[in-house]
C-alpha cells in the first residue's frame, strides 16, 4: 500500500505548473521583478481572467504569491518554491550522472580493445 505523502502532493503541483510553457514564461518574467496581473497579462496577448487562472496555479503551487496594495495585486516569484523540486530532480541527476559514467567507462573499453584487435 502506497503511503499518502504530502511532498510528492507538492512535487506533483509544482511540475504540473511548470508543464505549461504559459506558466514558464511567466515565471521568466516575474524573475526580473514583481508584476501586477494585468501586467503580466499584455505579453501574453491574453484576458486578465486567462492570466488569472495560470497564476492561480503558480499560487498552489508555490511558485509566485501574490500581494494586495490598493487595487493592485501584485505578483512575485517564490524562489523557495523551486527548491524542494530541483531537490528531488538532484537526487535523480546524482543516478543518472553515475549510470552515464558507467556507460562511459564501458565505452572507452569498447575502443581500448577495437584499437588493441586492430593492431
Amino acid at each position: 500500500m502506497v503511503k499518502y505523502d504530502t511532498q510528492s502532493d507538492r512535487l506533483s503541483n509544482t511540475f504540473a505548473a511548470l508543464a505549461d510553457p504559459t506558466r514558464r514564461e511567466i515565471l521568466l518574467y516575474l524573475v526580473s521583478g514583481e508584476a501586477t496581473v494585468k501586467e503580466l497579462a499584455e505579453p501574453f496577448n491574453m484576458s486578465l481572467p486567462g492570466i488569472s487562472k495560470h497564476l492561480k496555479v503558480l499560487e498552489k503551487a508555490g511558485l509566485i504569491e501574490r500581494g494586495r496594495e490598493a487595487q493592485w495585486r501584485p505578483c512575485k516569484i517564490r524562489p523557495d518554491g523551486l527548491k524542494e523540486a530541483s531537490g528531488w530532480l538532484d537526487h535523480y541527476r546524482h543516478f543518472w550522472e553515475e549510470s552515464l559514467d558507467r556507460l562511459d567507462a564501458y565505452l572507452q573499453q569498447l575502443q581500448a580493445k577495437n584499437k588493441e584487435s586492430e593492431k
